[in-house]
């Protein structure tokens, strides 16, 4: 019978060494086991579609053009499309957008999103045609109002020859508002103009590259639509406003594509009668280029062939140093209440700061002409005639500085009545030397003598320094007044150019002769007297020959009337003692001419 043994009980002789060998025959065969499970383990599957593309897309960008994706595969290429180049925004073909009020119609071209004309109603050129503030000549050769300035040719050249997309075409009636849009390769570019019932357009542009922005200006490059004759292309200025300041310089003094970065709260082109002024939203932020270029124009705009003169165009640009651009631009007549009522940017982010009157050229007897031409347009208002205004106000001042005429004749008088004492005087010291102490006794007693007889010395010219300021006010009203432009008196049809007949310079000329004629000057030599009596007539005369006739009626008035007032003078009793000393002191020196003969 077979024996029983117990497993767990120690191995005993021979029998523990078959444990052994069992036990490593077991670990063998599950190592064999696991090498097996490994060997034939079911491979991992593939990742989903889906996410392998995914994956793919980020890892390798995408080609510009691809053939059709997926639905799911059409968000990646957005976004792909997004880093790269945007979209191109440009219209077909050129056209046409008119924007238009009461004060204007002004003529968009989407090519470049730039004015091609720009029509005040209200005025007229020298052909009777509603003036074109455009100056198509100049505009055609370098550049037209609302194009743009940049500091790279070809690309200036590219935005203003790009055909933007308007918001609007056609006719739109004011107030409204046209943005235009360009975008090419990395170039996009915006340009929103806002209008209303008044002369001002309020402008904003940007330009951007690859994203980052673009310095570009806004810029009315080539001067002023109504420069027609000699005297308005040399009255073109450019005009400023700095913290308050304001000036303005001529064409000499204007460098072509200067820089200049200053808080500008307006800079303009302006000639005698309109302007167009920049009023950046942001002065602290204002760049500005002036543009100062040349063109032959006719000498008379009736004969566009005849002969011609070179003459300076100025303009300007206008933009932020930040890049975007935002200012309002007045194109418009230099009118005054047109101007009061336009204000820069103030300190409070508002448009409350200095107006636009000082573009007016009253220069620095502003303080006299502005009421002077107050006064005349009050006058205007009744008589509704601006030739007529112009006389009875020049009769007006006339009479109101008659007293300083007479201030002058009774100083005149008086001197001569004391000329036989002053003769007396330096007799006694003609003996000494310019150079002589003595000379100072000599100075006393004329000065006592003055003293004793109620003399003035300064009474002769003080009233001339009174005269003085206000005739020079008066010929700066009516020098750059715009109400005078075509304005009608008598055979003038216009009273801001010339007299084309030159009756009033030729009056000029006789009634001046005849005042220095008749006045009685004791104390001129008759030989000096006399050729006075012919040259200042002449010279004043002919100096007025190509002035506006405006300047001429009121020197013509004033003539006439100084006559009138003379010949009331001279038979007075003052004007007779004059005469009478006049006729005694030329008996003399006739006396002495005949003596020196002999």
């Amino acid at each position: 019978m077979a024996e029983l043994r117990n497993p767990n009980s120690p191995a005993q002789g021979a029998g523990g060494g078959d444990n052994m060998r069992s036990m490593l025959a077991f670990s063998v065969l599950a190592l064999v086991a696991l090498l097996a499970f490994q060997y034939f383990k079911p491979a991992t599957p593939p990742p989903p579609p889906q996410q392998q593309q995914q994956t793919q897309a980020v890892s390798q960008p995408l080609p510009a053009t691809s053939s059709p994706q997926t639905a799911t595969e059409q968000p990646v290429a957005a976004t792909a499309s997004s880093v790269g180049t945007a979209p191109a925004v440009v219209a077909a073909s050129e056209s046409l957008t008119i924007v238009e009020n009461e004060l204007y119609k002004i003529t968009f071209s989407n090519r470049g999103a730039q004015v091609k004309s720009w029509i005040l109603k209200k005025y007229k050129d020298s052909q009777g045609r509603q003036l074109d503030l455009v100056n198509q000549k100049a505009s055609a050769d370098f550049g037209y109002p609302l194009s743009l300035y940049t500091y790279e040719p070809a690309l200036t050249t590219e935005l203003n020859q790009a055909l933007f997309q308007p918001s609007a075409t056609g006719t739109v009636a004011a107030p409204a508002g046209i943005v235009f849009k360009y975008a090419k390769g990395p170039l996009t570019a915006t340009k929103t103009f806002t209008f209303n019932d008044s002369y001002v357009v309020d402008t904003q542009v940007s330009v951007t590259r690859s994203g980052s922005p673009v310095r570009a200006l806004v810029a009315w490059p080539s001067g002023l639509g109504d420069q027609e004759e000699v005297s308005q292309y040399a009255a073109g200025k450019f005009a400023w406003s700095i913290d308050g300041k304001h000036d303005s310089v001529g064409p000499n003094k204007v460098s072509g594509n200067a820089t200049l970065e200053q808080p500008y709260e307006y800079a303009a082109a302006i000639d005698l009668y309109f302007a167009a002024a920049f009023l950046p939203s942001a002065p602290a932020r204002a760049t500005l280029v002036t543009l100062h270029n040349s063109i032959d124009v006719p000498k008379d705009a009736a004969a566009p062939s005849g002969e011609k003169f070179k003459s300076s165009v100025l303009g300007l640009a206008v933009g932020d140093t930040s890049g975007e651009t935002h200012t309002r631009l007045f194109a418009g007549p230099l009118q005054f209440d047109v101007l009061g009522s336009i204000h820069a940017m103030g300190t409070d982010g508002k448009a409350t700061g200095e107006d636009l009157k000082p573009l007016i050229q009253f220069g620095y007897l502003k303080v006299i002409a502005e009421p002077l031409f107050l006064l005349l347009r009050f006058v205007e208002g009744y008589v509704h005639n601006w030739g007529w205004a112009i006389v009875l106000v020049t009769l007006f001042f006339n009479l109101l500085m008659l007293p300083t005429r007479l201030m002058m004749m009774k100083s005149s008088l008086k001197m001569q009545r004391v000329q036989p004492k002053l003769e007396a005087i330096k007799k006694r010291y003609a003996h000494l030397k310019a150079t002589d102490p003595k000379r100072a006794e000599m100075n006393a007693e004329t000065m006592k003598l003055y003293k004793e007889e109620g003399i003035n010395m300064y009474g002769g010219c003080l009233p001339l320094l009174v005269q003085m300021p206000l005739f020079f006010a008066y010929y700066r009203v009516l020098a750059n007044v715009i109400e005078l432009r075509q304005a009608q008196w008598g055979w003038l049809h216009n009273l801001a150019i010339a007299d084309p007949l030159h009756i009033l310079p030729i009056v000029i000329i006789l009634s001046m002769f005849l005042v220095q004629f008749i006045t009685p000057s004791p104390g001129m030599d008759p030989a000096q007297r006399r050729m006075m009596a012919f040259m200042m007539p002449a010279i004043f005369g002919f100096s007025m020959w190509n002035f506006a006739s405006g300047l001429a009626l009121y020197w013509a008035t004033g003539n006439l009337l100084n006559l009138g007032l003379q010949l009331g003078i001279n038979n007075s009793k003052m004007g007779r003692e004059l005469r009478a000393l006049a006729a005694k002191r030329a008996a003399k020196s006739t006396n002495k001419t005949i003596q020196g003969r002999r």
